[in-house]
């Protein structure tokens, strides 16, 4: 039977719940147990897809196509284990399932209500998804005390009671906020959010204090006794500079001992091997240059819109001990003010967006990029708006547009397409009319690169995937356009129908693709397109030919 560990959190929202369990979840697997984490989501919508970025940042998007929570991006880059579907849930899925049941039958007629029919939705969503591992990690969002997850806190509580504590337990994060007029911690808001947990029936077992000072031994005892958690099980949680020292912090307090001890695991584990972990902290810490890269987008002003394409930047700085400093700008900045913004950078990168606020500053970004032998990494958006750049500026086509943006445009080189086949072979289709949610091309889809290509270079292989989430794509009617203007198609789907990666072969280092690699990057392994990037970034800042 799968362990599972819960994870809660208390006093303030945003204490980085996702983080520490991916932490944890990065020691337990070094220890050799097979790991999967899923998130329980309290909003209303189905899924993130139709969100606005600038409330609930980047949607992530797993292999199968889900639409997910950013932290599956977390967990993701801490674990091997690649999520599906399956590990997203929100309260919105699973009133649609309970709904769609009662609608058929299921119930026999009978009354529908949170418990237990709503818990049972939840609990089986639960048993679905951390089947078949030695230990799930199950993030509950939001904060203890919200009407809103209430639902998912009781199910939690009975299955740590249905089986038994030495098959689930509860690791509760809080805050421990430092008051500096009195200059010292304060362990109340800590106690007063376990009240709250245990109030409904809930006991932590582990708890994590947040806070920007060392947590002292005479506090540790105080938040020990006041909520009936053991000393040793009371783990400071401090911040850090960069989030992947947090598995090698966690482990020297021995919150994996901990967690292994409570579930009885002490015979299917073996010493921790955090040996990755640390390199990455040492290419952190200890770089051997530095670049900077202007981000070009529509959301910027919420970073976490851009989650993975900022880790992954960072990502391929370390591969080759680099330390990337960003700098974003909104793309209506370039408009507005001009191209002058982008002039002392060493690379460029626009990534995704939708609608069509800002895409001129993207077009004109990449002609800046493409004049300025500056090299340039299109994603998503970034390679249609390089697109449009290609056919207005180099290929006479000054009418190029997407008709995500005019529907009537002369020459529409970027357009809705309406048919495509997925990675099981079956055959999508869509049309102008289709609600927005769920109309994308989304998940893993494989290409098939061009020898001799830049792209084909950086990867060294003939074919390779990437996650896909768009709605519009290369218009195929463009092909001989886009080529007589200098633009090089250098990977197209496994049927040739969708253009998925170009470049221009006379720029020292341009290249778009369509899909989203950064969602395939790790601090462990980087991306090789994002690792490319920052190589030629480095050379254009030394003068080095790229």
């Amino acid at each position: 039977m799968t362990r599972l560990i819960f994870v809660t959190g208390g006093v303030v929202s945003s204490l980085g719940k996702g983080i520490a369990a991916a932490s944890l979840a990065a020691i337990l697997e070094s220890r050799g147990l097979n790991i999967t984490m899923m998130k329980l989501d309290p909003y209303l919508n189905v899924d993130p897809g139709a969100m606005s970025p600038f409330q609930h940042g980047e949607v992530y998007v797993t292999d199968d196509g889900a639409e997910t929570d950013l932290d599956l991006g977390h967990y993701e880059r801490f674990v091997r284990t690649h999520l599906t579907r399956r590990n997203s849930i929100t309260t919105g899925r699973i009133y649609d399932n309970v709904i769609r049941k009662e609608r058929r039958g299921e119930y026999l007629g009978g009354t529908v209500q949170v418990i237990p029919h709503v818990t049972d939705e939840i609990k089986q969503a639960i048993y679905a998804a951390t089947e078949g591992f030695d230990v799930g990690l199950v993030e509950i969002g939001g904060t203890v005390g919200d009407i809103e997850s209430l639902p998912f806190l009781e199910a939690i509580r009975q299955i740590r009671s249905e089986r038994g504590p030495d098959k689930a337990i509860f690791m509760h994060l809080t805050l421990v906020p430092y008051i500096a007029a009195a200059g010292e911690l304060k362990t109340k808001p800590t106690q007063h959010s376990v009240k709250e947990l245990r109030s409904i029936g809930i006991q932590p077992d582990i708890l994590l204090c947040r806070s920007e000072q060392p947590l002292p031994e005479s506090d540790r005892r105080k938040i020990a006794l006041f909520t009936n958690v053991a000393e040793e099980a009371v783990i400071s949680c401090l911040d850090v500079d960069t989030i992947y020292k947090l598995p090698l912090w966690l482990h020297a307090q021995g919150l994996d001992a901990i967690v292994i001890n409570r579930l009885r695991l002490e015979n299917a584990v073996g010493p921790a091997d955090l040996s990755d972990w640390q390199a990455v902290v040492d290419a952190v810490e200890h770089p051997v240059d530095e670049v900077t890269i202007a981000v070009v987008g529509k959301y910027v002003d919420h970073q976490d819109a851009y989650k993975s394409i900022g880790e992954a930047l960072r990502h391929g700085g370390l591969r080759q001990r680099t330390r990337v400093r960003l700098k974003w700008l909104e793309s209506e900045q370039i408009e507005t003010d001009g191209t002058g913004l982008l002039a002392d950078v060493d690379g460029i990168l626009v990534p995704g967006g939708f609608g069509d606020r800002g895409f001129e500053g993207k077009v004109q970004t990449s002609q800046f990029a493409r004049e300025h032998n500056i090299p340039y990494f299109g994603i998503c958006y970034g390679m249609q708006a390089a697109v449009v750049d290609v056919l207005r500026h180099r290929g006479g086509l000054p009418g190029a547009n997407t008709t995500e943006i005019d529907r009537d445009c002369k020459d529409p080189a970027i357009a809705l397409i309406t048919e495509w086949r997925t990675a099981s072979g079956e055959i999508e289709r869509r049309s102008a009319d289709s609600d927005l949610g769920g109309t994308m091309r989304l998940g893993l889809q494989e290409c098939r690169l061009k020898p001799g290509t830049l792209a084909h270079k950086l990867y060294g292989k003939d074919v390779v995937a990437e996650r896909h989430r768009h709605r519009y794509e290369f218009n195929n009617t463009y092909r001989d356009a886009v080529e007589k203007a200098g633009m090089t198609i250098s990977a197209q789907s496994m049927d040739g129908l969708l253009v998925e990666m170009v470049e221009m072969p006379d720029h020292p280092w341009f290249l778009a693709c369509q899909a989203h690699p950064e969602f395939l990057s790790t601090p462990r392994y980087g991306h090789p397109l994002f690792s490319g990037f920052i190589a030629a970034a480095r050379q254009k800042k030394s003068g080095l030919p790229i």
